[in-house]
């Protein structure tokens, strides 16, 4: 039918066994509709959020209001789940980091100190080894930063500080470091603290609806 299924080896002498199935469209029809705002911090600690890797320790604190990644190893990700939204996003980093924001926990937006660097699918702004952004809109390590994305379906267009560099673009399908690969589903937004020090303030997501 429609799935494919075999198995692989692990390397160690094991096998993994895997299904595949058609990736959906994830085509949006209608109307857009923009919900209600939601402030995803709280500014005084990680209610709402949970550390994806519960045996490694969790780096992440709230400190005068700004989510702060003081000892990088563990992301974060919402309690909640989302399928369509409009996010904005303030974030600021030291010099040489790297991040990035997991949209439905399947699409990474990265976000990394590559000031004055050529645009690249995985430099800031991109979605990680699919999608370059038009310009390198990037400010200097130290300095805050706002990064705005739109996602309906596979539809993205994003900007950052206040300029528009991927515009209405089709995502082809998950980027490494998934949550999962079921696109179809809702997902949480995970913010990536494995690789970096990093620093987040006004998260602010507002749902959207399709309607015919």
């Amino acid at each position: 039918g429609e799935r494919l299924r075999g198995v692989v080896s692990d390397g160690q002498g094991g096998t993994l066994p895997w299904v595949a199935r058609p990736a959906p469209s994830l085509a949006r029809n209608g109307t857009v509709k923009l919900g209600e705002p939601l402030d995803l911090l709280n500014g005084a600690d990680l209610t709402g959020w949970h550390v994806q890797h519960a045996q490694i320790k969790n780096g992440w604190t709230v400190v005068d209001g700004v989510l702060t990644n003081v000892e990088p190893g563990n992301n974060l990700v919402t309690d909640e789940t989302f399928t369509d939204f409009e996010l904005s996003v303030e974030f600021r980093y030291p010099k040489g980091s790297n991040s990035g924001i997991y949209l439905r926990g399947r699409y990474e937006v990265q976000i990394e100190d590559n000031y004055l660097m050529e645009a690249d699918s995985h430099y800031i702004g991109g979605v990680y080894g699919y999608l370059t952004p038009s310009v390198n809109a990037a400010k200097p390590a130290g300095e805050w930063q706002q990064i705005k994305i739109r996602l309906v379906g596979r539809v993205v267009t994003v900007e950052l500080n206040g300029e528009r560099i991927i515009d209405r673009q089709s995502i082809p399908g998950i980027t490494g470091g998934a949550l999962d690969s079921d696109e179809g589903a809702p997902g949480p937004l995970m913010l990536q603290g494995d690789h970096g020090p990093v620093e987040f303030r006004n998260i602010i997501l507002t749902p959207i609806t399709t309607s015919t």
